[in-house]
């Protein structure tokens, strides 16, 4: 081989990695960063106080059947909606989501709230909270079962015990429970949804192992 030759091969070597280096750059990459998952998750807390709110205003406090399951399907409507926004382009279908989610309110806190005679205290509204996260918890788990299978259950006793854990934080903090919300304030909804967002960061994740 000439020394034109190779200078020429060598040439056409360096051109061929600079495109390949171009190439690699220019690729879009899929995976979703973890902060903008989270950034679009965390402002969903809103959804608690201002369910609450749309609840009390149109079905009352929490002191009766009627009520609470009123007051749970709305609340359930606003935060199955927040959420399902807050999923970004990986929830599942709106409808079953926001359905279940609303459905899972009503029923648990029709059953959680009734369990305590309608109570306020400490202790009641944690009861209520762990029956109203199961209820809830096993709703979106049936909407997600397609997606994770079995392992979709495991949602269930998380969801129980943090809004167990977000009615406990709540009345510590001495927010006015005596008014019976259908759900926890503001402090107790930025700790749930804090510890809830391993939720879109999985579904996240799944959709671009999927895709790849």
């Amino acid at each position: 081989m000439t020394r034109a030759a190779t200078h020429r091969r060598s040439i056409l070597t360096d051109t061929d990695l600079q495109e390949q280096q171009m190439n690699v750059r220019a690729r879009p990459s899929t995976k979703p960063a973890s902060w903008k998952v989270a950034l679009r998750w965390l402002p969903t807390f809103f959804a608690f106080p201002l369910g609450a709110l749309a609840a009390k205003l149109i079905s009352g406090p929490v002191d009766g059947l009627a009520a609470a399951l009123v007051g749970g399907a709305i609340t359930g409507i606003v935060l199955g909606a927040a959420q399902w926004w807050g999923l970004g382009s990986n929830a599942p279908s709106a409808r079953q989501w926001i359905v279940g989610t609303a459905v899972g309110l009503s029923l648990g806190l029709g059953i959680g709230s009734a369990a305590v005679d309608y109570g306020w205290t400490m202790g009641d509204l944690a009861i209520q909270g762990a029956i109203c996260g199961l209820a809830i918890g096993t709703a979106q788990a049936i909407v997600l079962r397609p997606r994770f299978g079995g392992v979709a259950f495991a949602w269930v006793p998380a969801l129980s015990a943090l809004w167990a854990l977000g009615w406990t934080i709540t009345t510590a903090i001495g927010v006015d429970v005596e008014s019976q919300y259908t759900v926890f304030g503001s402090s107790g909804a930025v700790t749930v949804t804090a510890a809830t967002l391993v939720l879109p960061l999985v579904l996240a994740r799944r959709s671009e192992t999927s895709a790849s």
